[in-house]
Formats: C-alpha cells, structure tokens, sequence
C-alpha cells in the first residue's frame, strides 16, 4: 500500500483486498481519463479518480490496441492552488517506470525542491509537439503529509517584520550573483551563514529552537522528494474523503517565502489549527508545471 494514501484519507485500508477495490473503483467510475502514443501497438494511460476536492488516486499503466489495460504503478494526488514559483523547473524520468520528478531553482528556498510530477500525460503531449525545450509559466506545488503538529506563532511587530523581508530580498538577490559565479557574493553568504550560526548558538542557550527559527524546509528520509516542513498557516478548511467519510485539513503555508497547499487527517494532528500558527510535519512533495 502506498505510504501516502494515509494523507487523502484512506487511512482505515488494512488488507490488500479492500486496496484492490479502490483501485478498481478508480478504473471503473474514473472522474479523468487521458492517452497518450508511446509506440505503434501501446500508449500510455492514466485514470484518476476524485474522492474530495483536489484530491484522489491516480493508476497510470499501458493500454494495449485492443484496449487491454495493465497496471503499472498508482499514487494518491492532491492538487495545490495558485502559483508558488516560476523559477527555473528542470524534469527528468526515473528509472523504473514512466514517472517524472521535477527539480525546481527557486532562490527562496536556498536549496533545489525535487518533487513527483502530477500531470505527466500533459508533459509528455508538450514534450512531443515542442520537439526540443518544453516551455512553461510556473509551477504549482502541493504536499501530502501523514501527521503533523501545531505550534504557536513567534511574536513580531511590525519593525520586525519590514527588516526581516528587507534581509530576505537582500539574500535572494546574494544567492542569484553566486550562482552566476559573483566571488564577492560568495563571500558575503559565507560571512551570513557565520554570524547567523554564532547567534543562533548564543540564543539557543536560553531559548526554544522554534521561537528562533520561525519556518523552514529541508530533506527528510531517503527519498529525494520527501522534506521536513514548518510554515505559517495562511488559509484552512476542512474537506471529507466521499469513500472512506474521513475528514482532512486542507492547510495553504508559508514556508520560506513559499506558498502552496498541504493536506493532512484531522485525526493525526497535534493541536489546535488555525489562521496564523504553524504547522509543523513531514511531507510527500507533488508539483504540476503550468504550460
């Protein structure tokens, strides 16, 4: 069973069987249906089945020209909304089967996001009729989280919080002049990264690492698109899983400068969610590039 289907609320599944017929409800009742040629006697095919608003299970496998279907792989899906970036988004197959992961540049971030493309058909359909370099506006992302846990806020006024955007435009504009090879930018984030460590240190001896760092993102396990989130809570509602009645929080965050959308059981949180706390949890990177 998928690790993540816990996210979209299936969390009850406990045998193969009852897998089964989800996975066969998805097929039979699908919601979305796409083909796309891979050769002269196969295509490649995807059904997706919504079991809430933007979220379901999407089985993607080979259709045969005598429309025999054999499963390849399956994944839970969450769809995001609006745009968290249009930095650069470079896409490359993985080894074992006809999936794609996307890597994406954003200074923010200060590292590269990896995360599983959802809409591949598409990409694929882009890919064919440019012939050479696919082109894109932006790129959506979205996280599928199994837990988590809410913590307060950390107090600012408003001097604060001018200084503190004031100091991120400054590092973007820093990280940008280093990767173009500026030596004096180099330096520069060198010298930050120094005197943040030994402040942090300092304030650490008397206070919670979690008033001192207020959001971050950072790999979590051995997969490459799994990440260990803090952000801001920005929106919230609450949707129900129609298959399985559970019910999920649909959260927007602000992680470093980041927006996107998360989805997580109400029943696997720690504490009380609302509009300016943070969350804090692990997460299932998903991303769909906008053409």
């Amino acid at each position: 069973m998928h690790q993540y289907l816990k996210a979209i609320g299936f969390g009850n599944i406990s045998s193969k069987k009852e897998l089964r017929e989800i996975l066969t409800d998805v097929r039979d009742s699908f919601t979305q249906h796409d083909l796309i040629a891979q050769d002269t006697e196969m295509d490649f095919c995807e059904y997706q089945k919504e079991y809430g608003a933007g979220m379901g299970i999407t089985i993607c496998g080979d259709m045969s020209i005598h429309e025999e279907f054999e499963k390849n792989y399956y994944y839970p899906y969450f769809y995001g909304t609006g745009i968290t970036s249009h930095a650069d988004v470079y896409v490359e197959r993985r080894m074992d089967k006809e999936a794609y992961a996307g890597i994406c540049e954003d200074v923010k971030v200060g590292i590269n996001l990896i995360f599983h493309l959802q809409n591949t058909v598409e990409f694929i359909k882009e890919r064919q009729r440019a012939r050479s370099t696919v082109k894109y506006k932006s790129v959506t992302l979205s996280g599928l989280c199994n837990g988590g846990t809410i913590l307060l806020p950390v107090l600012k006024d408003k001097r604060q919080k001018e200084r503190q955007k004031e100091e991120v435009q400054n590092r973007m504009m820093l990280v940008s002049a280093a990767r173009m090879g500026d030596p004096e930018a180099i330096e520069s984030l060198t010298m930050d990264d120094i005197d943040t460590y030994s402040k942090v240190s300092q304030r650490l001896v008397s206070e919670d690492v979690f008033s001192i760092v207020e959001t971050y993102i950072m790999p979590y396990g051995i997969e490459c698109d799994h990440y260990s989130i803090m952000g801001e809570i920005l929106e919230l509602q609450r949707i129900t899983n129609e298959y399985s009645k559970e019910e999920i929080y649909v959260m927007k965050l602000d992680v470093n400068e980041l927006t996107f959308d998360i989805c997580v059981p109400v029943r696997n949180i720690v504490g009380d969610p609302a509009v300016g706390r943070r969350f804090k949890g692990n997460m299932w990177l998903q991303g769909r590039i906008n053409f």
